[in-house]
């Protein structure tokens, strides 16, 4: 049977490469921090190359009926779910290169936990992305009462220049997905990701997002409690060094009363590293009940680096508890002086406090194995 092409229509598609060459591009102006003025760089005229996703599923979970499987394999089977889900969380003509997206890809990554189907073991997604240009795409559809984590991995071709991502998930009633990724392309990738989720009654989504690679990564998470009970955690953490570039932005969106979310973040940045972190909580009008935070934490460990903080909070209704903070600052001399006591050489006091500082988020990353691989991921830009 000849593959089925996931492809976005033809009218579709010539709509999302229109709107990505006349939309602005994302990011900050360029000034003195931020180097990069992506006005001049015509990343959609890059050829595309393939985007290739391999999974690893128990044998536990083929049982449950869990699927995992490209999206082109997916549509004649599961047709109506993915009528219902895909292009519906993540907008994509809000951005250019989520519109790049659509207007280039060709397939994507599928998953459907069904009804009740709770999967310990978690579900990897391997994406194998060829150059110049490639546009990865996940789907996660999550029945009432499935609870599943799901991670994705990147292996990018040494001829690859941009990366454009989105992810959509949906968590129906009562289900609980727990979301990772690690992003650790190489020094020429410039990339680009939107990562959306739709949390139901009582349903739980959780993101954990390591943003370590590339030149260039310019993102943004979003969460959105759709009814009551509904609960989202939005954690990651980032580390630019010499001549990485690093904005993120999140929000957590409560149109329902009687939801919570917290956010935290972890960023340091070192030898000419820069970096922006907005994060919003946004509680609309009908909100009531909602209970909302946000943590933002910046580490400087060099006179030449930069990281900018933006928290922010957007209250429409009265009967909530919300809360943001951030700090940007250095390594804390008190804290230096209490290691250096203890008999330990300066520059490895100062790497033990700075690995020590991720610690709150890396904990938010499923598997211990997973955890000690970002660990030493960290460890490796502090030389």
């Amino acid at each position: 049977m000849a593959q089925l092409s996931v492809a976005a229509p033809p009218n579709e598609r010539e709509e999302a490469f229109v709107l990505a060459r006349s939309l602005p591009p994302p990011g900050p102006m360029p000034g003195r921090f931020w180097k990069i003025d992506l006005a001049k760089l015509a990343l959609e005229e890059l050829t595309p190359g393939s985007a290739t996703p391999q999974f690893e599923l128990s044998e536990e979970a083929k049982r449950k009926g869990v699927v995992a499987c490209d999206l082109a394999s997916a549509r004649a089977a599961h047709a109506a779910i993915i009528s219902a889900t895909e292009g519906n969380v993540a907008d994509w003509r809000s951005g250019r290169f989520t519109a790049l997206n659509v207007a280039r890809r060709e397939n994507g990554a599928f998953i459907f936990l069904p009804k009740g189907a709770v999967v310990d073991e978690p579900i990897v997604v391997s994406y194998d992305l060829e150059g110049p240009a490639a546009f990865p795409y996940v789907l996660v559809a999550a029945s009432e009462g499935a609870r599943a984590t799901i991670i994705t991995r990147f292996r990018c071709g040494s001829n690859l220049e941009l990366v454009s991502e989105i992810v959509e998930i949906v968590a129906l009633e009562h289900a609980a997905v727990t979301y990772a990724t690690v992003q650790d392309f190489g020094p020429r990738v410039r990339a680009f990701w939107s990562r959306r989720g739709n949390i139901g009654r009582d349903a739980e989504l959780h993101w954990a997002l390591a943003e370590l690679g590339a030149e260039l990564s310019i993102g943004d998470v979003k969460s959105t409690t759709l009814e009551s009970g509904a609960r989202t955690t939005i954690s990651g953490f980032f580390f630019p060094n010499k001549g990485q570039h690093v904005d993120v932005q999140s929000e957590a969106d409560h149109p329902a009363g009687q939801t919570q979310s917290e956010t935290l973040f972890k960023s340091a940045a070192i030898d000419g590293g820069q970096a922006r972190y907005i994060g919003n909580i946004r509680i609309r009008p009908a909100a009531h009940g909602v209970d909302a935070t946000l943590r933002d934490d910046a580490l400087l460990l060099s006179k030449d680096s930069h990281i900018d903080s933006i928290p922010a909070l957007e209250i429409g209704a009265n009967d909530v508890k919300a809360y943001h903070g951030a700090t940007i600052g250095a390594i804390d001399d008190e804290v230096l002086f209490y290691a250096m006591s203890r008999g330990i050489e300066r520059h490895e006091a100062e790497r033990m406090i700075a690995l020590g500082f991720f610690e709150p988020a890396l904990v938010r990353f499923p598997t211990e194995a997973l955890r000690d691989e970002l660990r030493r991921a960290l460890a490796g830009k502090i030389v």
